[in-house]
């Protein structure tokens, strides 16, 4: 008998130590991760749509220098590519006669002091594009080329447009030339050329700078345009969009409850480098779009609202 009330205690025992285990497990509650994310708030406003093309520089005005005499060269004061002002000097030229008497003939008579002694200077200001005599000791006849100068105030910037675009590139409308180093200059379209490029299938606009520059030939440039945009558009910060492989799904994550990350289809508008304009659909004022932290985010994600900013 004491044997089965030994054997009864044991069990009461192990089942009340089994089930104080039991409590004390479901009494742990584990908590799901959540994604740290921050928030910002719809705003109301216009995205100008820049459009880019490219463009070269070329010259429309060209100054040929020439010998005046039959002379040979002394002194080239030039190289190519240099930017010479009017009146520079730019070849020193002696004549067969002066080179003749040689250098004692100012001794003899003193009014043939430089007799035969040409001096070559720059017409205009530019660029030398062409230097055809550039070796001192070289024998010229009358009327050779001597070197090429490129005004620079005829400077002219050749747009290629494509033809749906020309109606932002007509005359007197503005523009902004970006150079390879990104220096920016305020530009005006002054004329098209009636021929349309074959291959690429563009049309020639000419613009030109509101100041003098001296820029190599057919220097590629970007040509950016303004087409204007409309007041009144839904603004998100670009961070907030995503878009699949084919950039032809867009959307954004909505915060609802506080807690969960719910995915929004959308369709964009015109964007520029901070801000991107949201079409459709109509979205409340209230709602909290995820500006950082949705970057491969899931549908229905549990997240953590970090900091709201309203923008």
């Amino acid at each position: 008998m004491k044997h089965y009330k030994l054997y009864f205690l044991t069990v009461i025992t192990l089942l009340l130590f089994s089930c104080g285990k039991k409590a004390e497990t479901t009494d742990e509650v584990i908590e799901t991760p959540k994604t740290p994310v921050k928030i910002v708030m719809v705003t109301q406003g216009a995205i100008d749509d820049e459009l880019t093309l490219f463009g070269t520089t070329a010259y429309l005005k060209r100054n040929l220098v020439t010998a005046s005499i039959p002379a040979f060269i002394t002194q080239v004061h030039i190289k190519l590519g240099d930017q010479v002002k009017k009146g520079d000097l730019l070849y020193v030229l002696e004549s067969k006669e002066s080179r003749a008497l040689g250098n004692n003939v100012s001794k003899i008579d003193d009014s043939l002091n430089g007799f035969g002694i040409i001096k070559i200077k720059a017409s205009a200001s530019g660029i030398i594009t062409t230097l055809d005599k550039q070796q001192a000791g070289d024998y010229v006849l009358e009327g050779a080329l001597l070197c090429t100068i490129a005004e620079s105030n005829d400077l002219i910037f050749q747009v290629n447009v494509p033809f749906e675009y020309t109606a932002y590139t007509q005359t007197g409308k503005t523009c902004t030339i970006i150079l390879p180093n990104n220096l920016k200059y305020t530009a005006v379209f002054t004329k098209a050329l009636m021929a349309m490029n074959v291959n690429a299938q563009t049309q020639t606009i000419l613009a030109k700078c509101n100041k003098n520059l001296f820029l190599p030939e057919n220097m590629i440039v970007k040509v950016s345009l303004n087409k204007g945009g409309q007041s009144g558009q839904q603004l998100l910060p670009k961070s907030c969009v995503s878009s699949n492989e084919m950039m032809n799904e867009f959307w954004i994550m909505k915060v609802k409850n506080d807690s969960i990350a719910v995915k929004q289809l959308v369709t964009i508008g015109n964007k520029n480098e901070e801000w991107i304009e949201i079409l459709s659909p109509k979205l409340n004022p209230e709602d909290r779009i995820i500006s950082e932290g949705n970057f491969e985010l899931p549908d229905n994600s549990l997240v953590k609202i970090a900091t709201t900013k309203e923008k």
